[in-house]
């Protein structure tokens, strides 16, 4: 059985008064990313332009490729999505050089759609995996940085080893790209995601218990838990795990709180060097409140259902 799918450019009637977003991911390689997508697409909080598929070294080659697979699975099949913003494959590859960028799809969509907006009226790119396809549009369009801000999960912490995690490790020269271009940055780091955005084997349960879509996300929590949490033969619930990229949404809707720093330099070792010009800044996210996005979170998942037929799981786009 093939769905037959209609992509729109905004999704449903969303009101111009909400925050336009595109939102680049990696889902498939952790669970967080599928619970922002649902998030990102079942809140009614944003105008969502678009999804791209980011690269991870940890999915299978091509891995944006593989990324894409998992992105239109979750938002045709699992959230039975007839209508939705476009989907797009990115680059597969990191950057070589901070000169060429890594041609794609996902790149191409970045920058025409991006001609909508101005430096007064930007265009929200939510980075959550490998910032591969939003460095290449900004070495492809420089003026790019006056029509996009960047609000990404990425980074340890403000220590000098804080470029030493996952998604800048993917591709650190996107990131010194990103870093040294004109773009407003927002960063949300694992250090803040780990104190906020952990939750528990019981508290996803819980959370998760009253919808079908609901179940799915419980599914996969479990997957990762039992295979990457949990001690081998040992029977303690007691480790949570962390929702990291949620994090970029919950500072889109005012639920989370920042302060400026100065702009960093990322070096060749994924040391982080304090920036030394203060008219230079990026936005560091220090709090979230998790109470209330936990919550935004379950009454999403179960007003969407009341309104909406998820499709069958026979139901696949090639």
């Amino acid at each position: 059985m093939r769905c037959l799918t209609t992509i729109v450019l905004l999704f449903g009637s969303l009101a111009w008064s909400k925050p336009a977003v595109v939102l680049s991911t990696d889902v498939g390689n952790e669970i967080d990313d599928q619970w922002a997508i649902a998030h990102l697409l079942l809140s009614g909080n944003f105008q969502v332009r678009g999804m791209l598929s980011a690269q991870a070294p940890s999915l299978p080659a091509p891995s944006a490729h593989a990324t894409y697979k998992v992105l239109v699975d979750e938002v045709e099949n699992r959230l039975g999505m007839r209508e939705h913003p476009p989907l797009l494959e990115g680059a597969s590859t990191p950057l070589r050089s901070p000169k060429s960028a890594q041609d794609s799809e996902a790149m191409r969509f970045l920058i025409d759609v991006s001609k909508d907006f101005s430096k007064d009226n930007r265009l929200i790119v939510l980075t959550i995996g490998a910032a591969t396809d939003v460095a290449s549009a900004i070495i492809s369009d420089p003026a790019i940085v006056d029509r996009i801000e960047v609000i990404a999960m990425g980074f340890t912490n403000l220590s000098s080893d804080g470029g030493k995690e996952f998604n800048v490790q993917n591709d650190p020269i996107a990131w010194r790209v990103i870093l040294q271009s004109a773009v407003p940055v927002t960063i949300g780091s694992g250090e803040v995601c780990r104190a906020y955005l952990a939750i528990s084997f019981d508290k996803a349960a819980q959370l998760l218990a009253n919808s079908a879509i609901g179940g799915w996300l419980w599914q996969e929590y479990q997957a990762w838990y039992f295979r990457h949490v949990k001690p081998l033969r040992v029977n303690d619930f007691s480790k949570p795990w962390i929702i990291w990229d949620i994090i970029t949404m919950a500072y889109v809707e005012g639920i989370a709180e920042h302060e400026k720093i100065a702009r960093p330099v990322l070096g060749d070792d994924l040391s982080f060097q304090k920036g030394t010009d203060p008219a230079k800044t990026v936005n560091w996210i220090t709090t979230v409140d998790s109470a209330k996005l936990w919550k935004e979170f379950a009454a999403e998942l179960s007003s969407y259902e009341r309104t909406h037929a998820v499709a069958p799981q026979g139901c696949v786009r090639n």
